[in-house]
């Protein structure tokens, strides 16, 4: 399979620094890694390339199925025009593969790309990868967060915990501010151009 033999190009560069092994929190005005990743439909979507056409909205979240994953991607879903109002494309990343993306998209009827990130090469660049104890059995896991992903490849703002309609408010809310700082930055340019 064509995936498996370019595994090794999958996660393209990472401008995070590591202390120890362990990986350097991202916070607003953070580079953002740069990755690439297959998506529901085997399709290989690239970071950097995306950041060439707009700005990205990138949410990782622990598995497909689980009632608070269905609903932060419906939710997403849902208000796919607002987002590209404000030129951002959303995008979805968990562990699960190719096919369970697949279906769970298309259960669900949602609009975004959905990544497989199996081997969780993108989700320790993001810090998103943690083990946890559960019945006194240590497991990995994937902490539920979101980043708005400027077109110049800076990182604009996290948000922890996401899923709620609140959240959506508040991600929706810091797009907008975005739009509205570039718009006016390429107005000011104008002028002095």
């Amino acid at each position: 399979m064509e995936l498996d033999s370019n595994r090794s190009q999958r996660t393209l560069s990472s401008v995070q620094s590591t202390t120890h092994g362990m990986v350097a929190e991202l916070t607003t005005g953070s580079p953002a890694p740069l990755f690439s990743l297959p998506d529901a439909d085997m399709e290989m979507f690239d970071l950097r390339e995306a950041l060439s056409r707009h700005n990205v909205v990138l949410y990782f979240y622990p598995r497909d199925g689980m009632p608070s994953s269905t609903q932060q991607s419906i939710l997403y879903s849902d208000h796919e025009s607002e987002f590209m109002d404000c030129d951002a494309e959303v995008v979805g990343v968990s562990l699960d593969d190719c096919l369970r993306h697949a279906d769970f998209r298309d259960e669900h009827g949602l609009s975004m790309r959905l990544l497989s990130d199996e081997d969780a090469e993108a989700c320790r660049l993001y810090g998103v990868w943690h083990q946890q104890e559960i019945g006194g059995v240590p497991k990995a896991s994937v902490q539920r967060k979101t980043f708005i992903i400027r077109r110049d490849g800076v990182i604009h703002r996290v948000f922890q915990d996401a899923g709620s309609r609140e959240h959506l408010a508040a991600v929706l809310q810091s797009l907008k501010e975005l739009t509205r700082s570039e718009h006016g930055n390429r107005q000011e340019h104008r002028r002095n151009a």
